[in-house]
C-alpha cells in the first residue's frame, strides 16, 4: 500500500494526548485491529510504561520491549511479536520504560532513537503499511520520540468539559517538534471518544471542537460503550470481543474514514 504523498514505506502515526483517561490506548488497539480487518499490515508500538496496549492484546511474555529498542538498540526482529501472523504485530512495553527518560538524557540523539529504530533495514522484511505508536499520557521525552518518528499525530479527545483546554499544550509540542526535528509532522486528526449523543455536554464539546479545529475532527465518533471497556480485561480488541457492538462498528468506521483520507483520491 503506497501513499502518493508519503511514498513507499509504512505510514507512522503517533496517538497522543497528555491527559489520561481519554481513550488513547483503547483507540490505538482498536484502530490497529480495524485496519488489520481492512487488509492492512499494521504494527503497534507500545510506548507507554503502563504497557496497557500490550496487556490489552494478550502479550504476557515480553522478553524484549520498547525499552530495549530505545536504550539497547536491539534488532527489530528480536522485539516484534505477532498478534496475528497474517500481519498484525506489536512491540510491547513494560514498566522498565518509565526510567528511559532519565537514562536517555545524556544521549545526543535522544529525540531520534525511535525514529532510527523504526527505520532499521530489518523493517523492510515486515512490509508494514501502518505503524501506530501508543504514547504515554505526558509530554515527555518518550512522546517527543514518537513525534519525531511519526508522519502525523492523532489526538483522541474525550467528550467532557475541559477537553479542549489540554489541546493547546499538545499543539505547542507538535509545533516545537516541527521547528526542531520533524518539519513534516502534521496533525492526522482529532477523534471524539466516549461520546454520548444523549448528553448535551458531548454535543457541546463536538460543536466547539468542530468550530475550532474544522476538518481536523473526524466525522466518526467513538461512543461510550460498555463492550469497549470490557474488552481489555479479556485481552482482546473490541472488534474481536464483540464484533457487532457499537464500539466495534465505530472503530471500523474510523479506520475506513482514515484510509479514505489517505487513499481515496487514488482509489
Amino acid at each position: 500500500m503506497s501513499d502518493p504523498v508519503r511514498g513507499s514505506g509504512p505510514k507512522i502515526i503517533a496517538i497522543a494526548n497528555q491527559k489520561g483517561g481519554v481513550g488513547k490506548t483503547t483507540t490505538t488497539i482498536n484502530l490497529a485491529a480495524a485496519l488489520f480487518e481492512e487488509g492492512v499490515r499494521v504494527l503497534l508500538v507500545d510506548l507507554d510504561p503502563q504497557g496497557n496496549a500490550s496487556t490489552g492484546l494478550g502479550i504476557d511474555d515480553r522478553p524484549n520491549t520498547t525499552y530495549d529498542l530505545l536504550v539497547d538498540d536491539i534488532d527489530l526482529n528480536d522485539v516484534i511479536q505477532m498478534v496475528d501472523s497474517e500481519g498484525f504485530g506489536i512491540i510491547p512495553a513494560t514498566v522498565d520504560l518509565s526510567s528511559a527518560d532519565m537514562e536517555l538524557m545524556a544521549n545526543e540523539k535522544r529525540s531520534f532513537l525511535l525514529h532510527d529504530a523504526l527505520r532499521q533495514p530489518a523493517m523492510d522484511t515486515f512490509d508494514w503499511d501502518y505503524i501506530l505508536i501508543d504514547c504515554p499520557p505526558s509530554l515527555n521525552l518518550l512522546t517527543v520520540n514518537a513525534m519525531v518518528a511519526a508522519h502525523s499525530v492523532m489526538i483522541p479527545l474525550q467528550s467532557e468539559f475541559f477537553a479542549l483546554e489540554g489541546l493547546s499544550q499538545l499543539m505547542l509540542t507538535v509545533r516545537e517538534v516541527r521547528q526542531t526535528a520533524n518539519p513534516d509532522l502534521r496533525i492526522e486528526g482529532v477523534v471524539l471518544t466516549m461520546f454520548d449523543s444523549r448528553n448535551n455536554l458531548s454535543q457541546q464539546v463536538e460543536e466547539d471542537a468542530r468550530d475550532n479545529l474544522g476538518d481536523l475532527v473526524y466525522e466518526t465518533r467513538i461512543p461510550r460503550n460498555v463492550r469497549v471497556s470490557e474488552a481489555p480485561s479479556f485481552a482482546q480488541p473490541v472488534l474481536q470481543y464483540d464484533p457487532n457492538s457499537k464500539g466495534a462498528e465505530a472503530y471500523r468506521a474510523l479506520a475506513r474514514e482514515m484510509l479514505d483520507k489517505h487513499f481515496g483520491a487514488i482509489a
